[in-house]
């Protein structure tokens, strides 16, 4: 079912190598959008390899470091000189099977540059940059060359703003660590401390930059860590639970860094600019994956009228899912959510996270009869599958869970990772879970399932690879208006989402409550 496709594709490419000039400080070397608008220059001084970024002639990103530190090794990027270069522009067309648009334009100027140690070791490494007219995108590829296995301590990468720009962020580390249930808010880029991204930055000089990254496979998370009174921002990659940021071999890339660039935050939003450091769809074919409209059985759960586990509220019970599928049907709605359906919800199921099943129900919800409903009716049954963050337990189950849900025609997923951390310490940004979610992904693909998730890592365009990944609830959605401290969630808190984290991608904000007075049950 999944091989790499191949896109009708319109391709030019320029291929120059040159030779570059070693001096203490050499001259950098630019690449322009094919606008001409964006250009990123790369160069050293003394020793250290730096980037800037302007847009139309003004700056949005000063001389900023790039590098790597490492255990046991000495710090890479602090001793370089660029050796080579090679250029090339892409002009290329390709589809989407959903989204936003149908055709994406994939259009960049290319400059890659080969830096090499002036010290003995003689490690290496290439930066990649590519330069749209939307944007920015850069990424280390790193040689094996006196590296073999690391541990990646930090990535030195930094953003050095040009102006104290007005930013719009979430913390990264509080209330909850590495989460993106929270209320944004705006403040000078001087004043901020550790936050998500993307970021959302308006610089006094009229630009408006987007700080986030694309591709994100086998690495950490990035996340953006201030200094009081300092504009510039440095990568804080989330780390494993020993402090470790990136486990791996050389030679390696990173994900990519990208500058999301406009002239007004209106025109933010037609932006695919993640999607386009993605590869090709790895699916075939995708006639079986869209997204939807649903609603389903959870919000009872959040005012006290349904209970999760099972009991005289459960709310997970066959008739009461047929209940919902009926509505979803008669109101035009593509899919029903079902929560609480598989045993483990008893007792406290957040410290008990080893205790689900992800195919054994409880006695009164039967599984196969509900698909079989739900598929009669021309509705799609979404399948809860909340782990607890109890990874080990819902990975053993994934082959034969996802095997289970394809028998019964069930085409898509919602999972859950309720709780800070995983149970050895590791953050849901973290290197572990990155490959969790990935191997989530690419499992679901190969049993025809479409998967949202409820606590996830953030986009970073993964939806052109695998189109299955359907969206995220990684946001502050309309569950905290049942319980959120601030009473619910503000009038302008929809309006931002659009122009921070939906950059980012597609949100699940589980929308659609029809009581708007909210009466908890007791």
């Amino acid at each position: 079912m999944i091989r790499p496709s191949r896109s009708i594709q319109t391709l030019c490419i320029f291929f120059v190598i040159a030779s570059v000039n070693v001096a203490h400080a050499q001259a950098p070397l630019r690449v322009s959008s094919p606008d001409g608008r964006n250009e990123v220059s790369i160069g050293t001084r003394d020793g250290a390899a730096y980037y800037s970024v302007d847009r139309s002639g003004k700056h949005v990103i000063l001389p900023s470091r790039l590098g790597f530190a490492f255990r046991g090794l000495r710090a890479l990027g602090d001793s370089v000189r660029m050796e080579s270069s090679s250029r090339n522009t892409v002009d290329t067309t390709w589809s989407l099977p959903w989204g936003e648009v149908s055709r994406v334009r994939e259009h960049y100027n290319e400059l890659r540059i080969q830096l090499v140690e002036t010290t003995a070791a003689h490690r290496q490494f290439t930066i990649a940059v590519r330069a749209f007219d939307d944007g920015i995108g850069f990424r280390y590829e790193v040689g094996d060359a006196g590296l073999g296995d690391f541990e990646m301590t930090d990535e030195l990468t930094e953003f050095a703003i040009a102006d104290d720009a007005r930013a719009w962020w979430i913390h990264a580390n509080v209330p909850r660590p590495d989460r993106y249930e929270d209320l944004f808010s705006a403040s000078p880029v001087s004043n901020l401390d550790t936050v998500q991204t993307p970021l959302t930055l308006e610089l006094q000089n009229g630009v408006v930059a987007v700080i986030h990254e694309a591709n994100l496979v086998d690495y950490a998370g990035l996340n953006l860590a201030g200094r009081f009174e300092s504009r510039t921002l440095r990568a804080a990659l989330a780390p494993w639970a020993d402090g470790v940021k990136v486990r791996g071999r050389a030679p390696f890339v990173t994900p990519w860094r990208t500058i999301q660039l406009a002239d007004r935050v209106e025109d933010l939003a037609p932006s695919v600019l993640g999607l386009k450091l993605n590869p090709p769809s790895r699916i075939q074919n995708t006639s079986w994956i869209a997204p939807m409209k649903y609603d389903g059985i959870w919000w009872g759960m959040h005012i006290n009228v349904y209970t999760w586990g099972q009991g005289p509220k459960h709310g997970a019970t066959t008739a009461n899912a047929e209940r919902y599928i009926d509505f979803a049907a008669a109101n035009s709605l593509r899919g029903t959510l079902v929560e609480g359906w598989n045993l483990g919800w008893d007792g406290d199921w957040i410290a008990n996270r080893n205790g689900f099943s992800f195919t054994q129900p409880y006695p009164d919800y039967n599984l196969p009869v509900v698909a079989a409903y739900a598929k009669s009716k021309g509705v799609a049954l979404i399948v809860h599958n909340e782990t607890a963050m109890g990874i080990d337990n819902y990975e053993r189950q994934l082959d034969s869970a996802f095997a289970l849900y394809e028998r019964l025609g069930v085409h898509a997923i919602k999972t859950g990772y309720v709780n800070d951390k995983t149970p050895e310490g590791h953050a849901h940004t973290g290197q572990y879970m990155v490959r969790h979610y990935r191997r989530v992904v690419e499992t679901a693909a190969r049993h025809g399932i479409a998967v949202d998730v409820h606590e996830p890592i953030h986009d970073t365009g993964e939806r052109r690879t695998w189109p299955n990944m359907l969206s995220r609830e990684g946001a502050r959605g309309q569950e905290y208006n049942a319980w959120g401290g601030e009473g619910g969630n503000p009038p302008e808190h929809e309006t931002i989402l659009f122009f921070t984290r939906m950059l980012a991608g597609p949100m699940d904000f589980t929308p659609g409550i029809f009581d708007i007075l909210i009466r908890h049950g007791s």
